[in-house]
C-alpha cells in the first residue's frame, strides 16, 4: 500500500483572494515505512510575500523569484502522487490550494476520496485536546526541535511520524509481507543448517568447571529454562 505525506507553504490563508503556493513537500510510505523517496520543490508564486507568511515559514519573494513556477512543476507532482492516498494535517486548507492551482492550469481537482486527514483523527483520537503539530509531537514524543519555522519538508518527516502513531503503526516495520519473510525464513534455515557437528572445544576440566558453577544457582533458574 502506497501513501504520500504531504504538506504545502503558501502566501497567506485564501487562494480565492491571490494567495499562491509557495513549496510542496511529498514523502512516500510504503506498508506505512518510509521509503526515502521525496518530492519536494519551492514554488515562485509570481507575486509579492506578506509579511505576515514571511513570518511563518521565512520564504522571501527574492528567493522564490527564481524557482519554478506551479505550471512547470505540476505533471511531474501529479505522476509523484498518482493515485496514492494523500496524507495530510488538516487536509482541507491543502487540498483547497492545490485545486486552485490545478484549476488554472485546466486540470482535474485532487478527490478527497484519496485524502487522509490526520487532523481529523487526532480530533477523534484525543478529543479536547490541542492538535496541530506542534502539540501532537510533543504527545508522542517526537523531536520537533528543528522546527523553528514551518517548512514543507520537515512538516512531511513529522507528520509521519505522528501519522504512525496515530493509528498505532508504530512498527509496521516488522511485517514485510509474506515473499520476504519466506525469503528471511530461508536465509535463516541456510545459515543454521550445518552438514557436520561441530567438534567441542571446551576440555574435561572446564566442562566439569561449568558443572560446578551452574550447579550453585538457585532452582528455576534461567539457565534450568535455557536448557
Amino acid at each position: 500500500m502506497r501513501e504520500i505525506v504531504l504538506d504545502t507553504e503558501t502566501t497567506g490563508l485564501d487562494p480565492e483572494s491571490g494567495d499562491r503556493l509557495v513549496e510542496i513537500a511529498c514523502l512516500e510510505l510504503m506498508d506505512r515505512i518510509p521509503t526515502g523517496r521525496v518530492w519536494h520543490y519551492y514554488v515562485n508564486p509570481e507575486r509579492d510575500m506578506p509579511h505576515s507568511a514571511f513570518a511563518v515559514h521565512g520564504l522571501s519573494s527574492v528567493f522564490l523569484s527564481e524557482k519554478a513556477k506551479f505550471a512547470e512543476l505540476a505533471q511531474d507532482f501529479l505522476d509523484f502522487i498518482k493515485d496514492s492516498k494523500l496524507v495530510i494535517h488538516n487536509a482541507a486548507f491543502d487540498i483547497k490550494f492545490l485545486n486552485h492551482e490545478l484549476a488554472r492550469l485546466d486540470r482535474p481537482p485532487l478527490s478527497f476520496d484519496h485524502v487522509i486527514d490526520t487532523l481529523t483523527i487526532a480530533k477523534r483520537k484525543h478529543a479536547g485536546a490541542q492538535n496541530n503539530l506542534d502539540a501532537l509531537c510533543r504527545r508522542y514524543n517526537i523531536d520537533n526541535r528543528k522546527r523553528t519555522k514551518h517548512g514543507a519538508l520537515l512538516d512531511t518527516e513529522l507528520l509521519a511520524e505522528v501519522y504512525l502513531n496515530l493509528i498505532d503503526a508504530h512498527q509496521a516495520g516488522l511485517d514485510f509481507g509474506r515473499a520476504a519473510r519466506s525469503a528471511a525464513q530461508a536465509q535463516v534455515a541456510a545459515v543454521y543448517a550445518r552438514v557436520t557437528v561441530l567438534a567441542r572445544r571446551l576440555t574435561n576440566e572446564e566442562l566439569e568447571a561449568h558443572t560446578a558453577f551452574v550447579s550453585g544457582f538457585k532452582s528455576p533458574s534461567v539457565w534450568d529454562q535455557y536448557l
